[in-house]
């Protein structure tokens, strides 16, 4: 009786070490298999997956970190939305809505790299810089790829992304930046009188919100011009004043063909592979309309006296973006003929405009 207990017992331990060992080879195999998977290109993968121009995707559509990526940016309220509207009306560009984590996640690896102490916690952790690029480069790449649908090019337009501009060229070799330069003193009234929540910013000090703003810029600029070769800077008042030179300018610059699309930008929104537009973002009734100058010059009269005063001192950037500190109103300059039909119709329309 006691044999043939030890017999059982012998052959169950048998069985359970088969099944074990099969599990484990199994694992291992598929283990593998997902180490070779993470070198190869991403894929959407939908079968009724098309691109903006209507065209059936035959085959996955597959990104990587060597795509031509775009990154639109610039302090909040500089042409930002403006910039990626238009681009987004080109049949072969896709640029989307805010996705609002890229800039945090940016800012959150900024941190870890600035502090010693983490970074030393890291390393010895095996989350080394090289492990930290990777999966930044596919965590961004998810969500620019997945947030919208696919296209010839991608583009991201998260105002304060380009902080880390150096950081994303870095990461994403054939990537091209587009900075948005606007005169500070209309970007600080209209986030003070159109209330647009900045981080940092103190939307009741116009001497705040210009210091904030100078800093943004600086670190912007700065970047920038270290990758000029892939960064180009575009004036929200140029752009507005001559849509078609400096689309023109910026689609050359992309290496992406010519496009009409691009200056009626307002013909498109909401329409199939055409530019869609969020409910939540504050310049989403601004772009709805033509392109036009009755933003330019609103914060003239509205700023404190004693802050023009220091304006020089306060944001000495004006100055170096091209922009005289002391000209109240100044003079970006003559619209085109296009633009000043927009405006007309836009100033005899019976709708309120809004302050920008």
């Amino acid at each position: 009786m006691i044999g043939k207990l030890k017999q059982n017992l012998l052959v169950a331990c048998l069985v359970i070490s088969s099944v074990t060992v099969f599990y484990l080879g199994r694992h291992a195999m598929e283990c593998h298999h997902r180490i070779e998977e993470r070198s190869q290109p991403l894929v959407v993968s939908s079968l009724h997956a098309t691109l903006r121009t209507g065209q059936n995707l035959s085959s996955p559509f597959v990104y990587n970190k060597d795509m031509p990526l775009i990154f639109i940016g610039g302090v909040p309220r500089s042409g930002t939305t403006l910039m990626r509207a238009m681009l987004d009306a080109h049949p072969e560009v896709r640029c989307g809505e805010e996705t609002r984590v890229i800039p945090r996640i940016l800012a959150m690896k900024q941190m870890w790299s600035r502090s010693g102490r983490e970074k030393m916690r890291l390393d010895e952790a095996g989350v080394t810089d090289e492990v930290l690029d990777s999966a930044m480069q596919a965590f961004l790449l998810e969500i620019i790829v997945k947030h919208g649908e696919p296209a010839a090019y991608l583009c991201n337009k998260d105002p304060f992304a380009l902080k880390s501009l150096s950081y994303l060229a870095k990461i994403f070799p054939h990537a091209k930046f587009v900075l948005m330069i606007r005169d500070g003193r209309a970007s600080v009234h209209s986030m003070i009188s159109r209330k647009v929540t900045i981080a940092g910013f103190d939307l009741g000090s116009y001497r705040d919100c210009l210091t904030k703003w100078n800093r943004a810029i600086e670190t912007m600029y700065t970047q920038c011009l270290e990758v000029s070769d892939k960064c180009l800077p575009v004036h929200y008042e140029q752009l507005v004043l001559h849509p078609e030179k400096w689309m023109r300018t910026l689609l050359k610059f992309l290496d992406i063909p010519w496009n009409e699309a691009v200056l009626h930008h307002e013909e498109l929104i909401g329409k199939a592979g055409g530019v869609s537009l969020s409910k939540v973002e504050r310049s989403t009734d601004q772009v709805i309309k033509p392109v036009n100058v009755e933003a330019l010059s609103k914060w003239v009269g509205k700023i404190p006296a004693d802050v023009l005063r220091d304006m020089a001192v306060i944001a000495p950037m004006l100055s170096r973006l091209g922009y005289d500190p002391h000209a109240n109103p100044p003079n970006y300059g003559r619209p085109d003929p296009r633009v000043l039909d927009n405006t007309r119709r836009l100033q005899k329309s019976p709708e309120k405009p809004n302050p920008s």
